[in-house]
């Protein structure tokens, strides 16, 4: 050691002598004649269980070697009362090393509740659970169901979590990540690069009493087991879903693309696009998505701009909003655009609209047939030449009347989407501006954040069950899990322990003296 301290306190014996049996019992074992002729995998699973036992010990040594140091000292609760009554308590700490209890003091007076000031010094939280437990549950319970995580949890490492548990801590842990976006400061958005928003919804199969009223309503008056239900589509959950609307943000370079370059990267238009010759695409930096089932669209809209001003605060760069073409959507956006003191370009994605078309198209030729798609790409080539949607609307409503089609109904339905959606379908202008004209990103983020973790068979979620999911997957996608988890610790240090004491918390340590 490069500096010796002396501790003002009786050591005593050995306090890791049970670690060092443990340890010489371990060597004892892998170099015995019975290990040497065992296959890898068995040493491996010796190694395993008794080196997992080892560092238990370890932890357990350290926990009664700090008991058996601790001091006695003066303390103050919140209220400003002198807790005198002193006595030597136990808990039980779940870690990812196993259970270990935990000795030391706990200081009491009349009416008030204890208070241990030890329990500070090793940062224990409410419950018995270790931090390191619940970092480990909330990273495996937001890739996939909670029954399958705790299991994988107590295989790996041999903690054993109950599902219950579990679900409290995610929702636990989720508690400050929006207080951590408020604080954080995000890169800014590079020179020359857009800065997009794009805001999006998908549904959550909900319990009963977590759907909004009007569902709710509906779902409580439909029979409750039906003798002849009526055949459902495919992922079709009549009055169990609730809508968690989604948003990202980032940066992206613009990309000055052709109406050739577009067509040539749609596979539905083109089926064999020659993939060596499509121009490199740039790709999104500093992307941050996230989503709620417990906000309105409105909210995570106005959250989407604030995160946006605090990437371009002196508003420099070009905003680009990316819509799936809802009108409450877009007015949303433009409310808060206002709000913010931000020009914005409002981009209806084209993919939606090349699905209205599909559907018109099946009324003049057969459905899958090559004339068909050559009447989609007309008039998506139109559109992208920079053809005004109106015109090619008209167009499409002449058409099916001079051939006196009969059932028009998705021609109609495609021109009112393009009539209402016009002033954002200006894909001439927007290929020239190098802007993106297709929400790829925000449906990659219904699909990773909803529906591979929420939108699991059989799945029926509460509201804060839901959200915390949500919020916690949105922070690890967003590549913030680390910094958000050191920011959340200290506040749950706070929360339970300095919230607790008038002034500072009492040292129980005992004091070090340097020797020379």
């Amino acid at each position: 050691m490069s500096a010796a301290y002396k501790l003002e306190a009786a050591t005593g014996n050995d306090p890791f002598a049970l670690s060092r049996e443990r340890f010489e019992a371990i060597v004892t074992q892998v170099s015995s004649a019975r290990s040497l002729a065992s296959g890898h995998a068995k040493v491996e699973e010796s190694l395993i269980e008794g080196g997992r036992g080892l560092l238990r010990q370890l932890f357990q040594d350290h926990l009664d070697w700090r008991s058996v140091q601790e001091r006695r000292v003066e303390v103050v609760d919140q209220d400003g009362v002198r807790l005198v009554a002193r006595r030597t308590a136990r808990r039980t700490l779940r870690s990812l090393l196993g259970p270990v209890v935990v000795t030391r003091s706990l200081y009491q007076g009349q009416g008030r509740e204890g208070r241990a000031p030890a329990d500070a010094g090793l940062r224990l939280c409410e419950d018995s659970y270790s931090m390191g437990v619940r970092r480990a549950v909330v990273q495996l319970c937001v890739q996939d169901a909670y029954a399958p995580a705790v299991a994988t949890l107590e295989q790996l490492a041999g903690a054993h979590v109950p599902q219950r548990q579990a679900e409290e801590l995610v929702q636990r842990a989720a508690e400050d990540v929006r207080l951590f976006y408020c604080v954080r400061i995000p890169d800014p958005v590079p020179d020359a690069a857009l800065l997009v928003l794009s805001f999006d919804a998908a549904g959550i199969a909900m319990r009963t009493e977590s759907l909004r009223p009007t569902t709710r309503e509906k779902a409580e008056s439909s029979p409750a087991d039906p003798s002849f239900p009526p055949k459902l589509k495919t992922g079709q959950k009549p009055n169990r879903k609730r809508m968690a609307q989604v948003a990202a943000v980032y940066a992206i370079e613009p990309f000055v693309r052709s109406t050739d370059d577009i067509l040539g990267e749609l596979q539905s238009l083109t089926p064999t696009p020659n993939d060596n010759a499509r121009p490199r695409r740039p790709r999104p930096v500093n992307k941050r998505v996230f989503a709620s089932i417990a906000r309105s669209a409105a909210d995570v809209i106005n959250e989407g701009f604030r995160e946006g001003l605090a990437r371009d605060p002196r508003r420099e760069r070009r905003w680009v909003v990316l819509v799936d073409g809802n009108g409450d959507q877009i007015r949303a956006v433009r409310r808060a655009a206002e709000r913010a003191g931000v020009a914005v370009t409002i981009v209806a994605d084209l993919i939606h609209l090349i699905e209205y078309l599909w559907r018109a198209s099946y009324c003049f030729h057969a459905a899958g047939s090559d004339a068909a798609r050559q009447w989609v790409v007309q008039r998506v080539r139109a559109l992208l030449d920079g053809a005004d949607p109106r015109q090619v609307a008209a167009g499409m409503r002449r058409s099916a009347t001079r051939r006196k089609v009969k059932d028009r109904q998705a021609v109609d339905r495609c021109a009112q989407y393009m009539h209402g959606l016009a002033p954002y379908m200006l894909y001439g202008a927007a290929l020239r501006d190098g802007l993106p004209i297709a929400t790829g990103v925000i449906e990659g983020a219904c699909r990773h954040l909803i529906r591979r973790r929420l939108d699991i068979g059989g799945a029926r979620w509460s509201t804060e069950g839901a959200e915390a999911i949500l919020l916690l997957r949105a922070v690890v996608s967003s590549g913030d899990f680390d910094d958000y988890w050191a920011f959340h610790e200290p506040l749950v240090f706070q929360h339970t322990h300095e919230a607790k004491y008038r002034g500072r918390i009492p040292n129980t340590r005992p004091v070090l003296r340097r020797v020379k």
